[in-house]
């Protein structure tokens, strides 16, 4: 068999084409005449029936573009007769319509089932193919042309064709039937009614005509068309985001289960929404005490977390004593106002201790279990070991273990054998990831039968005590900590703790541990969220030494040497610069009639009224260790004061060149800026505003494009991002390269001049929201700022009153239902902003509703529902949230 292949492309010099089959580690150069006509020839042995494949351009240099991969050409070999397959292609880069090839479109929403090309017959065939990504799930393509072969434009004689491929429709024809070798036709878009098929939608551009070139017996060409285009209008859908662990049932155990999602599936489904949202679901079990429950923590991106697993699920004890027992205590745990998180997670583990007693041995005997460890086991067999290590040892700082300080590969045989000691130690950790999966695959398959999609949640780090980091610490830098710089949660920045990453290294293998990670998380979601996108280009790093986010900088940028600094206009005085600002006009600002107490426990006179910081107390976490268990008011002032005086420098000094510099980050609102001279104050703004936000912008668009294309393309799952906080202008151009959704937040809006974002310009492929799990709900914010409120009142919904406080339902309906007429692909609203619309089902305290406090690295992360989702169905919310939905066209 021979297949040659076609393809017009405009090359440069030096570029040269391949045809990449895959699954054949083989690629195979086309040659080209004119560097415009490429043409490659192959001779396939065996038995080959498809072949999936793709084209690249590369130079000496290495690659320089690729098709778009995650849905490439197919060719089938299904003509009976063929000899020879001449295939006329087209290059594809991503689509703007690239959303609608998502499973979220073609699992969940659009579903459709594809079929394999039926084998023809024919001594010549005419295989047309195109791509119809516009359809929903109940329409399907055909063609219409302008002989008796192609339907004589007749509608009830139309082709039906074939989708093989996700949104990609093909048919063959018998080339001896085509009239003097021309084809003249359009594609049509069908439906049945009433059990017959009829055509909506015709194609309306014009006809299209292809001259068929001369062909012998057993040949095959093979055209692939410009996607066909018709009057369907862009789908938008409506959902709700809610963590899983706030989800309450009259079944759960105190905390959210993977059954309770599926119950929470219903609730979207029967309200005309079509995504459920939630927050990450990995494990992140450091200490087993309540500060586990910051579930963007993770110590393991494969690893789900225990208290997830639906106890209903799973067989009961037999132990009736102590069945009754753990009744008796989950209806406690579950009567609660919020989540106990130690009590909740105690209970399960020993639930579960007890049930893998009874029903383990059978259970990792199965061949379910077998299949799952098999798929699992390269990230499996070292969770288990870290989990054994860190509850045996007490602490999950693998610094301080005896033994094992770092993962052994060699002892991965002896922890994958059953019956060996060391399985033992860690079967139990499997035998709960095994449930785990196994009702989280469940709840998925659930949601997409009821066309729902489930959006996940990708945390941009990982704990620096978790399990990735001790089986793989080449990929992380631990001398360092990654948060984010100022903005509206947060005026000292957030310091997460976790440690950056080693890029160097990721993208040296082709970033296998993303890819790993966003390939396992497709087995439960159908859409995600990149947590803080802007990592990708450039993490905002703080030294070890900081507890604030204020002394970090951007990593990787261009830091800047003495001499660009004054090329400003600001002469640059380093020490000045570059250690803590301390006089005594400071001093009596920031600490009042303590400030003489300051000086004489922290501080050493330097000269005039300058001080600086005695050694024992020059750094935050030397401050933060010596106020250790010190919580009065005044202890916290001083505290935190001395805190400020550490931050208050005009310039950061670059981590890797002593020799550069970076602005310190809002540094405009500190002492060292107010000190200097009016002129100095201009020069360093302009420094200031070309370093944040111009003069990095090409070099942080290279950094993104070195690992996010890969991400993005792993999957077939949708990509949003949450791309919010100090923006540099290049995450735009990666999000329009890359077709990812952005985020909208109305009361965040991206465009610096404005005050309120204005709904209507939101592009499509957005998602639109009101507020996020770090932000006051509506109801809150709508009373935390009178003025700010009265203007959005005022501006945005054009009401001259006096805006009223608290909110009312009528209002908060107001809003939601703007919301939900915006252009935005989707709409998400968290479940209490839905509520709000309702003043007899929203919760009676607004302050209690509030998931996370941004501001506070030690926010015990513990909100739930205030009623079961059977209470929640039973409601007139089903019906109020499916009017709006319906109302607005969702």
């Amino acid at each position: 068999m021979e297949v040659i292949f076609h393809l017009d492309y405009k090359t440069s010099y030096g570029e040269e084409l391949y045809v990449n089959v895959v699954g054949d580690s083989q690629k195979y150069i086309m040659h080209t005449p004119d560097g415009l006509h490429w043409v490659a020839q192959l001779k396939l042995k065996g038995d080959v029936s498809v072949l999936d494949y793709f084209y690249s351009v590369e130079t000496s240099d290495g690659l320089r573009a690729v098709e778009w991969t995650a849905e490439t050409h197919r060719l089938e070999l299904s003509a009976v007769h063929a000899k020879c397959y001449r295939v006329y292609d087209r290059w594809m880069d991503i689509p703007e319509d690239s959303y609608l090839y998502s499973s979220a479109f073609t699992d969940c929403v659009n579903h459709r089932e594809k079929a394999a090309v039926e084998r023809n017959n024919y001594a010549r065939t005419v295989r047309l193919k195109v791509r119809a990504p516009q359809l929903r799930s109940d329409e399907y393509l055909a063609l219409s042309g302008a002989t008796p072969l192609l339907g004589d434009w007749q509608e009830d004689k139309v082709l039906p064709m074939t989708e093989h491929n996700y949104n990609e429709w093909i048919i063959d024809l018998d080339a001896d039937k085509c009239a003097d070798g021309r084809l003249e036709f359009k594609f049509v878009a069908q439906a049945l009614k009433d059990d017959r098929a009829e055509v909506r939608f015709w194609e309306t551009d014009m006809n299209r005509i292809i001259t068929l070139p001369k062909m012998a017996d057993g040949d095959v060409v093979v055209y692939e068309l410009d996607q066909a285009f018709f009057p369907i209008s862009n789908r938008r859908m409506a959902g709700t985001l809610i963590p899983v662990f706030s989800l309450r049932s009259q079944s759960s155990f105190g905390v959210g289960d993977f059954g309770d999602l599926r119950k929470m599936v219903d609730f979207v489904s029967a309200t005309r929404q079509r995504v459920l949202q939630v927050l990450p679901i990995n494990d992140t079990t450091i200490s087993h005490r309540w500060t586990d429950s910051y579930p963007y923590s993770c110590i393991s991106i494969f690893a789900l977390h225990p208290q997830y697993v639906d106890l209903t699920q799973l067989p009961a004890l037999k132990d009736k004593k102590r069945a009754a027992h753990f009744e008796a205590l989950r209806k406690e745990l579950n009567a609660l106002a919020e989540i106990d998180y130690e009590r909740v997670n105690a209970a399960k583990n020993e639930y579960l201790h007890e049930l893998f007693v009874q029903e383990g041995d059978k259970a990792l005997k199965s061949q379910a279990f077998k299949t799952f460890f098999q798929e699992v086991e390269e990230w499996l067999v070292p969770y288990g070991q870290y989990c054994y290590l860190r509850d045996k040892n007490g602490t999950a700082d693998f610094s301080q273990w005896p033994d094992h300080r770092v993962w052994d590969e060699k002892e991965r045989k002896s922890l994958s054998t059953p019956d060996t000691a060391a399985w033992k130690n860690v079967a139990f950790y499997y035998y709960v990831q095994f449930l785990l999966s196994t009702q989280m695959e469940a709840a998925h398959d659930y949601a997409r039968q009821k066309h729902v999609i489930l959006k996940g949640d990708i945390p941009i780090g990982v704990n620096r005590h978790g399990c990735d980091v001790w089986m793989e610490s080449n990929y992380f830098n631990l001398n360092g900590q990654a948060g984010a710089p100022p903005d509206d949660f947060s005026v000292n920045g957030q310091n997460w703790g976790f440690p950056t990453y080693n890029w160097e290294a990721m993208i040296a293998d082709g970033c296998r541990w993303w890819v790993r990670r966003f390939q396992n998380m497709q087995k439960y979601f159908d859409a995600y969220r990149i947590d803080h996108v802007l990592g990708f280009f450039r993490i905002w790093e703080i030294p070890i030494h900081a507890v604030h986010g204020l002394l970090g900088q951007f990593v990787p940028s261009l830091g800047m040497t003495r001499e660009e600094i004054e090329s400003y206009g600001l002469h640059f005085q380093e020490e000045f610069f570059t250690k803590p600002f301390i006089a005594d006009w400071v001093l009596d600002r920031i600490f009042h009639e303590h400030a003489q107490e300051v000086k004489d426990t922290y501080l050493n006179h330097l000269h005039d009224d300058i001080w600086e910081m005695k050694p024992e107390y020059d750094t935050q976490r030397k401050v933060e260790a010596a106020f250790e268990g010190r919580t009065s008011e005044k202890d916290i002032l001083l505290r935190d004061g001395l805190y400020a005086l550490i931050s208050d420098v005009l310039f950061v000094r670059d981590r890797n060149d002593s020799n550069k510099f970076h602005p310190r980050i809002t540094v405009q609102f500190d002492f060292i800026y107010e000190a200097l001279y009016d002129s100095d104050k201009a020069a360093f703004n302009r420094l200031y505003n070309d370093y944040y936000y111009r003069r990095n912008n090409l070099f942080w668009y290279g950094e993104a494009m070195k690992k996010l294309p890969r991400l993005v393309n792993a999957t077939r799952m949708l990509v949003c991002a949450e791309d919010l906080g100090m923006v540099p202008a290049c995450v735009a151009w990666v999000m329009q390269e890359l077709r990812i959704l952005s985020l909208e937040i109305q009361s965040m809006p991206k465009d610096p001049n404005v005050r309120f974002g204005l709904l209507s310009a939101n592009p499509y492929r957005s998602v639109s929201t009101i507020s996020t799990h770090d932000m006051p709900t509506l109801r809150q914010w709508w009373d935390e700022d009178m003025e700010r409120s009265q203007a959005y009142y005022t501006t945005m919904l054009y009401r001259d009153s006096i805006a009223p406080h608290p909110m009312p339902g009528w209002l908060a309906n107001d809003i939601v239902y703007r919301h939900l007429n915006c252009p935005s692909m989707l709409c998400i609203l968290s479940l209490q902003d839905w509520l709000a619309v309702d003043e007899q089902h929203r919760h009676p305290n607004a302050d209690a509703e509030r998931i996370n406090l941004p501001s506070n690295p030690h926010h015990y992360w513990r909100y739930r529902m205030h009623f079961s989702i059977e209470e929640l169905m039973k409601s007139s919310m089903v019906q109020t949230i499916s009017e709006m939905v319906e109302g607005t066209d969702r």
